[in-house]
């Protein structure tokens, strides 16, 4: 069996959510108005028209202005490219629902959510900090 996952995630216009990631600083590239891949470190997140999505779920897509499914969480390397990375989000057009502050003492984090309102979370920990386990 594949060891490989892909996540599928339903967008209004897949042109205009390949521009914002890649406005961002992620990697997506998109196969016209049918479809585009988003790559995060080893992970593939598809992005579909929402009809295409809806067809092969046979569900509807949550309405990501009354509800959250899922928050995706990417791993930062410092306190700076949080705070650089959500800059970019609110010249992309995406919306701050977290601003960048600190977490428990030893985490620093914001979160965002996409032109179509997924959630996501851009979290640095630091590790020297980090509690103890017992």
């Amino acid at each position: 069996m594949s060891q490989e996952i892909w996540i599928n995630l339903p967008v209004k216009d897949v042109v205009r959510s390949t521009a914002f990631f890649n406005e961002v600083g992620l990697h997506a590239a998109s196969v016209g108005n049918e479809r585009a891949r988003l790559v995060i470190g080893e992970t593939a997140i598809l992005l579909f028209p929402v009809a295409a999505f809806e067809k092969f779920t046979g569900s509807k897509a949550t309405d990501t202005s009354l509800d959250a499914e899922v928050i995706f969480s990417i791993g930062a390397e410092s306190r700076e490219e949080v705070d650089a990375f959500i800059q970019k989000v609110e010249l992309a057009g995406g919306s701050i629902f977290s601003r960048p502050s600190e977490i428990d003492g030893w985490m620093y984090g914001a979160g965002f959510a996409d032109l179509d309102g997924h959630r996501w979370n851009l979290l640095y920990m630091d590790q020297s900090k980090m509690p103890k386990q017992s």
